[in-house]
């Protein structure tokens, strides 16, 4: 569960008890402090809000606080610059791509945080955004299959795309970027997608760093 709905839960709750506050003191003709009561209520209802999408944005996103494992990719040569790629990611689950190049490429959506956001608990996140067959030249690059798909799960709300809309948003994030590796396909062999703070990396699964 995100940090922000607990808080856009409170808030909610204080936002309905000021306005019903504000509600109660028209009633009985306090007209300045009704009316104050209510402005409070409402700033109180739009913090809640804010804090509700940046809940829902989050969705889909993993905290990263250290480098760690995105996924676990193993590969196959299944022809002539053709391979298969199974991906497994840290919730069990696995999907399976027909690719075609000469190399793997995974990128990823990253997200970092300033500090006061670090104070609320967050810190870097990130998403694998897409896996796909890269070519080792340029030419094959542009003439050749193109094999692309889709990593992100769908979300009613973007982070990248709130980052864009939301002004307020931007004492919060410190940076968004995009980030990509890639890793010849010889042979079959497995990988681990490992995301750090500076960006994706691809390791040997074998390797003991």
């Amino acid at each position: 569960m995100s940090v922000f709905t607990p808080v856009a839960a409170g808030m909610a709750v204080a936002a309905v008890l000021l306005l019903a506050l504000g509600v109660h003191q028209l009633r009985r003709g306090r007209w300045l402090g009704s009316t104050a009561t209510m402005l409070i209520g409402a700033l109180v209802l739009a913090c809640a809000g804010l804090a509700a999408t940046l809940a829902v944005g989050t969705r889909g996103y993993q905290a990263l606080t250290r480098e760690t494992t995105a996924a676990t990719v193993t590969v196959a040569p299944s022809g002539d610059r053709r391979f298969s790629a199974r991906i497994r990611f840290p919730d069990g689950s696995e999907r399976v791509f027909r690719l075609a190049g000469d190399e793997l490429y995974v990128d990823a959506h990253v997200l970092k945080w300033k500090p006061v956001a670090n104070l609320l608990g967050l810190h870097t996140d990130y998403e694998l955004a897409r896996i796909a067959g890269r070519y080792a030249d340029v030419d094959s690059e542009r003439t050749g299959e193109r094999t692309v798909y889709e990593l992100g799960t769908p979300k009613p709300v973007d982070l990248f795309t709130l980052r864009r809309r939301f002004p307020l948003l931007r004492p919060l994030v410190d940076a968004e970027y995009g980030s990509a590796t890639f890793i010849t396909v010889d042979r079959v062999a497995r990988f681990d997608v490992r995301v750090s703070t500076s960006g994706l990396l691809i390791r040997s699964a074998e390797d003991p760093r």
